[in-house]
């Protein structure tokens, strides 16, 4: 049954649960994000963040199929609607952002999340540049952020777009493949050998972002997958690492959050290492 409710809006740095000011619907546990724009929110972390969501407003694409993912299974939400054009988009993000200098609320932060995986957009590189040059007219201290997959980042139009946004956030559920056959439901072909080098490509410049979690078959707090990923991480060497756990519920029922305290300890290890990571519960 459909019913229409302010939520916890999954922001940028690892799920980190914020109160969303505007409207979604919610289906069940499936969160669908407006489009092409949602928020602001406010972020215990960020600030006041604004939401750019690429995808339909009335439901999911995504080139993975998570069994943890907020939106729900692909499957159960097939959108009618197109994706937003790229004039619609810098047209909402322009007039949000006028309301916004209005009322003395600036950005701190522009987010691409939503309905899915924002790379899949037609004209994602355009849309960037259009957004930097928006941010840098009406709010020139907001970062700009994308969450990504990072099944698209061998594109290189994706690449060169991605390498120009500040907080460049890409998945890597651990380098196993058959894990990540299991949780993330690649929707194609998914090389997570490519993906590493694809994202040694950017150098340094990226953010990578993994969960951890438990369930059957799906548990990967255990040594098997964080001692390979944490090899991995070295040889990327971003910026930084997130790592999280789930915080709402989920499509896949079974599934249940890593402790904080395994959070903690993958945490630790990854700075270890010389690499700044975050952990968020």
């Amino acid at each position: 049954m459909f019913c229409v409710f302010l939520f916890n809006y999954f922001c940028i740095f690892a799920h980190e649960i914020v109160i969303l000011h505007s409207i979604c619907i919610q289906i069940m546990s499936t969160i669908i994000y407006p489009s092409p724009i949602f928020g602001p929110v406010h972020s215990r972390r960020l600030g006041i963040s604004l939401g750019i969501n690429l995808l339909p407003a009335d439901g999911k694409i995504c080139s993975f199929d998570c069994i943890y993912c907020e939106c729900g299974f692909n499957e159960d939400h097939r959108p009618s609607l197109p994706f937003p054009t790229r004039e619609e988009v810098a047209r909402k993000l322009e007039e949000k952002l006028q309301q916004m200098v209005s009322d003395n609320q600036l950005p701190d932060v522009l987010t691409f999340a939503g309905n899915g995986e924002p790379t899949c957009h037609p004209h994602f590189p355009e849309i960037i540049g259009d957004t930097i040059a928006l941010r840098d007219r009406y709010c020139p201290k907001a970062k700009v952020s994308v969450l990504s997959n990072s099944t698209l980042i061998h594109n290189q139009r994706v690449h060169d777009a991605l390498m120009l946004v500040d907080n460049n956030i890409l998945k890597l559920d651990t380098v196993n493949p058959d894990y990540i056959r299991r949780l993330d439901h690649p929707c194609g072909v998914y090389d997570v050998g490519r993906i590493i080098e694809r994202m040694k490509a950017f150098h340094g410049h990226i953010i990578i972002q993994t969960i951890f979690l438990h369930g059957p078959g799906v548990s990967n707090t255990g040594e098997e997958y964080v001692g390979p990923w944490l090899e991995a991480v070295k040889e990327i060497q971003p910026q930084e690492v997130m790592v999280y756990t789930i915080d709402r519920e989920t499509p896949d029922h079974t599934l249940s959050k890593a402790t904080r305290e395994e959070l903690d300890s993958i945490r630790d290890r990854v700075i270890a290492a010389g690499i700044p990571c975050q952990a968020s519960y």
